[in-house]
């Protein structure tokens, strides 16, 4: 897995921190939800930025409403540029709620999100 990380982001200095992370695949009637990490994330009352989780196996947060998970361990920062480059090997990929339908339809996607939302960086 390869994922590109703005390196002034708090998800940034966790990464790099802990040597882990998940990415958390949110279905399509997850707009609102989306919205909510679109600022740093915060745990308050057990929530994550308001939604409940629990630790996945390499103790990363999986969002319980998300629709599956991949939790990826990192093995090597490539640092240059804004945007650091992470390769990461994936350590275990749940399903947590399976969308009726084609898979890749039903993942959430930036576009979904409305035309004033994109991603430039």
């Amino acid at each position: 897995m390869v994922v590109g990380i703005k390196a002034d982001s708090g998800v940034h200095t966790v990464v790099k921190g802990t040597g882990k992370f998940a990415l958390n695949m949110l279905g399509k009637e997850h707009k609102g939800m989306a919205f909510t990490f679109f600022k740093p994330a915060k745990v308050e009352d057990g929530k994550l930025s308001g939604q409940a989780f629990h630790a996945g196996t390499n103790g990363t947060p999986i969002l319980d409403d998300a629709i599956a998970a991949v939790e990826c361990s990192v093995r090597q920062i490539v640092e240059l540029g804004d945007h650091h480059i992470v390769i990461a090997e994936v350590t275990e990929a749940t399903v947590m709620k399976p969308p009726a339908g084609r898979a890749d339809a039903a993942i959430l996607e930036m576009k979904d999100l409305g035309d004033n939302v994109y991603y430039d960086g």
